[in-house]
């Protein structure tokens, strides 16, 4: 530490996050031959290249990841500590509150979520958006984004807090001929080839489970969004493979029929994920611990 010059340290974290030293240099506001010699010498400092070359950029090391960690969790107390902002006040706040989730994440939290945040910060504003999968972890690095809800087990940068377990299930309507036979509400995935399915494109998770069982030929119509399912389900002998908690809001019930399924990986955890580097922010502190608070649940 005594030799080591500490500016190193927030130049390998930009490269670290933007995965490509140009655009770290970019960030920084420094040159592409100053950004890569101030690389080299941490390296040298550190005895470990840190980062190999890839198509299009670089790809950490095993001791750069180990790096990441603590040089992140370092930078971000050192911001909070030399930041001048005043005591977050959710009252009086009218700050603009960013969260990543798609069209079904809104439908579940959205209404509970506005209602408090109402109730206790009525001057927030609340801007909810589906961010590109690939896009996600580097909006939350840039403060673009304060918060991301789902399940997404690739933001491996980010920490995170688990918020309730769901699983998958299939919505027909009520009557439907599949369910006549069955002794338990349960499609074996020998049944689930005999009926057709609606996709929903905004649900990378529901269209890799189809694909994973082979059911993607089954798929005889594909949508934008979850908006129109209740329509289409009640209307026909389509079905549709959906998260059991947002199936169960399909309102009249008795108009539907929920059946469990025996597909590989039909449960999944939903977190609330935040970046290191912001952890300390006010907002984003005091938000996170609302969505906890609000939706933190044992499982389904």
């Amino acid at each position: 530490m005594e030799s080591l010059d500490l500016n190193l340290l927030r130049v390998f974290d930009v490269i670290y996050r933007t995965r490509n030293v140009s655009r770290a240099a970019q960030q920084l506001g420094m040159s592409q031959p100053s950004t890569s010699q101030a690389l080299t010498r941490l390296r040298l400092a550190l005895g470990d290249p840190l980062f190999e070359r890839t198509r299009g950029g670089v790809r950490p090391t095993p001791r750069a990841d180990d790096l990441a960690r603590s040089v992140q969790d370092g930078l971000a107390q050192l911001e909070a500590g030399l930041a001048s902002e005043k005591p977050f006040d959710p009252q009086r706040s009218s700050a603009e509150l960013r969260i990543h989730l798609t069209d079904i994440g809104e439908a579940r939290f959205l209404p509970q979520l506005m209602r408090e945040l109402r109730r206790v910060a009525p001057g927030i504003a609340l801007k909810a958006q589906a961010w590109p999968q690939a896009e996600i972890a580097k909006a939350l690095e840039s403060g673009d984004l304060h918060l991301a809800i789902g399940f997404l087990p690739e933001l491996t940068t980010a920490n995170h807090a688990q918020l309730l377990t769901d699983r998958y299930a299939v919505l027909v309507r009520a009557g439907h001929p599949i369910a006549t036979p069955l002794k338990r509400n349960t499609l074996s995935l020998v049944r689930l080839r005999s009926l057709d399915l609606i996709a929903v494109r905004s649900h990378a998770q529901t269209l890799q489970m189809l694909r994973t069982a082979h059911l993607e030929g089954q798929v005889k119509l594909t949508t934008s969004t979850f908006l129109a399912l209740p329509d289409l389900v009640r209307s026909t002998d389509l079905g549709v493979l959906m998260p059991l908690a947002i199936a169960r809001e399909f309102a009249p019930a008795r108009r539907f029929l929920l059946l469990d399924t025996d597909l590989p990986s039909s449960e999944f955890t939903v977190s609330v994920y935040w970046s290191r580097r912001h952890e300390h922010m006010p907002l984003v502190r005091w938000s996170r611990e609302v969505v906890l608070r609000l939706f933190r649940t044992h499982p389904y």
